[in-house]
């Protein structure tokens, strides 16, 4: 049986676009045919949830209950792949708490298949976020995912001292998300439906839609973009390594 995986989106900082970045994660696996199942920290209300909620339950990370709805799980869920979409200030506690009860060493001896995508903003506080993770990751998978939300220039300082940063974790690599276009963007947004329904023009309700082919277009470019870079890196060897070739029509 393959072990489990676990994937914690996040960062201390806000307004990064962590949950643009679980989103096109379960979009992702759900077209390699990977069963996913995702856990939103943004407790009481959820916006992971919002646009996958057959796939999302919303949690109090903090909470001990709510920790062992997630890693209490893991055998027994029918779900290979567990998304943690941590909400902003909670990612060097949510790593705290998972060193506490033993997660990180199992995740160490092979029992789980654990990786970090580390959403980074442009200022010196995610550089100086880096610092604060390393101290947890260890053998981890780690990923510091540069996302171009708004336009954000990536970096502002010199290059030496973000590769000082940088070489802190072993095996870290970089993923870069493109920017969306904002009309396209903000379409999706309010339709509250996964990016690959959004392509396929499909309801909430997985009816027929009427979105715009042109936004449409938009969407698939970028979505198709956002997979190829997890591609690169190998996602789903990662996470399922005898995983059947991807459904790709979607970002075709």
């Amino acid at each position: 049986m393959a072990r489990p995986a676990v994937i914690l989106v996040g960062a201390d900082k806000g307004g990064v676009g962590k949950t643009t970045v679980a989103r096109s994660l379960l979009d992702y696996f759900g077209a390699h045919q990977t069963p996913t199942r995702a856990f939103d920290t943004e407790a009481p209300r959820g916006t992971l949830k919002r646009f996958h909620p057959d796939l999302t339950e919303v949690v109090d990370v903090t909470a001990v209950p709510d920790q062992m709805k997630i890693f209490d799980t893991l055998g027994s869920a029918l779900a290979k792949v567990t998304i943690i979409d941590v909400r902003a200030g909670l990612l060097s506690s949510t790593l705290q708490a998972l060193s506490d009860i033993g997660f990180l060493e199992s995740a160490k001896k092979g029992q789980i298949t654990f990786a970090v995508f580390h959403i980074l903003g442009p200022s010196i506080a995610s550089l100086q976020e880096i610092a604060e993770t390393s101290r947890f990751v260890g053998d981890a998978h780690y990923f510091l995912v540069k996302n171009f939300i708004n336009n954000t220039t990536f970096f502002e300082w010199d290059p030496a001292t973000y590769n000082s940063y940088f070489r802190q974790i072993k095996n870290a690599e970089e993923i870069t998300v493109p920017k969306l276009n904002e009309m396209a963007c903000e379409q999706v947004e309010v339709a509250g439906v996964p990016y690959v329904s959004f392509v396929a023009n499909k309801s909430g309700k997985n009816e027929p839609a009427n979105y715009s082919f042109v936004l449409r277009g938009y969407v698939r470019h970028w979505l198709g973009q956002v997979w190829s870079e997890y591609d690169r890196v190998k996602l789903i060897d990662l996470v399922a390594p005898k995983a059947e070739s991807p459904v790709r029509q979607a970002a075709g």
